[in-house]
């Protein structure tokens, strides 16, 4: 992958031709493998990849507009790989070395990264039970914390390690992973990320996710028994958090990215429906439905909807790339605050257009077999995976009393 022009064209290409059997995927259930395999194929999942390790490093604003551009196709597809990014992103700022050699490596070579990092039945969701612990007898870790900076070598056989156990849900990716990262916690209680193979003895992937929405993300369960994890694949990544930091601003960049895809998606849908199958109202006088001032006056407010936020997207990947460029308190605040209105005004848009397409496009859009409705399942589902009503929170206090967001992964 040379470069961002390159990136974006490419995944036009993969959502045009993933877009295809979308809808019979979903209604099937038919777990996107082959097109996952493609995408890996095809270098866009190492575009994060700084140039000094041979990746093309595209900035937040490509790398969103890829997001947006694969939602628009199928939004389950878009959804995988979001958290394989936000762990390429843990390398980059907290990898030693010899990690980022040989992850980046892994990335450029097609592996994928899944996710196990939430946990259900625990008080909330930064509540994090699954546990680090040091490898008992000589070669442990020694003194019950996983280290802030391992030397690792490229091959993983740094003495010391640990056993990881632990049980994770809406494991998004996990299932076709070849590493899964684990965020799990120390005897010191601190935030680590542990990048464990997939097929390692102790770790089964279920797939169990049963949603209404998103159904082919096989976002299941991670069961974690005693698995071995050395030292070297081991990433304090409690230390992201103690500085200015982008790491919530382009998790959250992306699910504001496959929200602003869906809505776009649905309204390309309510078009070709409205144009091609709707009959017009008998009271509005007109041949075709199109013609209607009612209707074309909701296609104007849809547009709007849409419109505004692919604009707040793109704004807040541009904040994202300034605050990169120049990483400060007031650079990452600033980042954080446009993102989260990009995600208000996407998942606003997602919900509310996915709605809207059976208003404007009558009885017939509701028959199962067209399966119009897995765009609002979807953005009903995925919309769900922070609540904004705390992002308006946040800018609101940010407008008004100049208060910095906190430091999370989810803002």
């Amino acid at each position: 992958m040379a470069d961002d022009a390159e990136a974006l064209a490419l995944a036009r290409e993969l959502a045009d031709d993933f877009r295809a059997e979308a809808a019979e995927r979903d209604r099937e259930r038919r777990l996107p493998r082959a097109e996952l395999d493609r995408l890996s194929a095809s270098g866009l999942l190492g575009v994060t990849v700084p140039r000094a390790h041979g990746g093309a490093d595209v900035s937040a604003r490509t790398l969103a507009e890829i997001f947006r551009l694969l939602a628009t196709a199928d939004a389950s597809l878009a959804q995988i790989p979001q958290s394989h990014f936000v762990y390429i992103n843990v390398l980059r700022r907290q990898g030693t070395p010899a990690q980022q050699e040989f992850f980046f490596g892994e990335v450029l070579a097609g592996r994928r990264f899944g996710n196990a990092q939430s946990e259900a039945g625990t008080k909330h969701v930064q509540d994090i039970r699954t546990r680090l612990t040091p490898l008992p007898g000589p070669g442990g870790a020694g003194d019950g914390s996983a280290p802030d900076a391992p030397d690792a070598p490229e091959e993983g056989g740094q003495e010391g390690g640990y056993l990881l156990s632990g049980e994770k849900h809406y494991s998004t990716g996990a299932l076709f992973a070849d590493w899964i990262p684990v965020l799990a916690r120390a005897e010191d209680d601190a935030l680590h990320v542990a990048y464990v193979p997939r097929d390692a003895p102790g770790v089964t992937v279920v797939d169990d996710w049963d949603g209404m929405g998103q159904r082919t993300t096989a976002s299941g369960t991670v069961r974690l028994t005693e698995v071995v994890v050395p030292a070297d694949r081991v990433v304090p990544h409690h230390l992201t958090f103690q500085g200015p930091q982008l790491h919530g601003a382009v998790a959250q960049l992306l699910h504001a990215a496959i929200d602003a895809g869906i809505a776009s998606a649905a309204l390309a849908e309510a078009v070709t429906f409205v144009r091609t199958k709707s009959r017009p109202w008998f009271e509005s006088g007109y041949e075709t439905a199109a013609e209607d001032p009612l209707l074309i006056q909701r296609f104007g407010e849809l547009a709007l909807q849409v419109r505004a936020a692919e604009a707040l997207l793109n704004a807040a990947a541009d904040a994202v790339d300034t605050a990169a460029a120049d990483l400060t308190d007031d650079s990452a605040a600033e980042a954080s605050i446009a993102v989260a209105a990009a995600k208000v005004q996407a998942a606003e848009a997602a919900v509310g257009t996915s709605s809207a397409l059976f208003e404007v496009a009558g009885t017939r859009a509701a028959l199962d077999s067209l399966n119009l409705n897995r765009h609002w399942r979807d953005a009903r589902t995925h919309t769900l995976h922070d609540p904004v009503r705390w992002k308006v929170q946040h800018i609101g206090r940010y407008v008004l009393s100049g208060t910095r967001p906190p430091r999370h992964g989810l803002l």
